[in-house]
């Protein structure tokens, strides 16, 4: 996910690397699949149905410029529904997106399907 990061996320980190505000995320973070992909101002549409919700999810500490998830991500008991992305949202009050991207293939999926992404799938990037 190069270059994905949002408008807000993207000017909470400038902010905090010159020092004009601090910035820590409201954890955990959530990772959300949707049906429709967003774009830096606008949030993708968002799976529903099912037993689908929003799950937490964990990184590894950066790497030359890029961090990946690690641990599996599951989603259980899906929607029939065909999912082209992912976005990472915070846990606030009232939630920001912080990243979104494309998935390499899409993936249809059935009532009562599984979708899960393999430890390191997930990787986010500055460089």
């Amino acid at each position: 996910m190069a270059d994905n990061l949002t408008n807000t996320a993207e000017n909470k980190m400038l902010d905090a690397l010159v020092g004009t505000a601090s910035y820590s995320a409201d954890t955990p973070i959530k990772l959300a699949l949707v049906t429709a992909n967003g774009n830096d101002a606008t949030a993708g549409t968002e799976v529903s149905g099912g037993s689908y919700a929003r799950q937490n999810i964990t990184f590894s500490a950066a790497s030359s410029g890029s961090i990946s998830n690690d641990a599996v991500e599951t989603f259980t008991n899906m929607p029939t529904c065909t999912v082209v992305g992912i976005e990472l949202w915070d846990s606030a009050g009232t939630p920001s997106r912080l990243a979104y991207g494309s998935l390499t293939a899409s993936k249809a999926l059935t009532s009562g399907d599984t979708l899960e992404f393999a430890i390191g799938s997930i990787t986010l990037s500055l460089s």
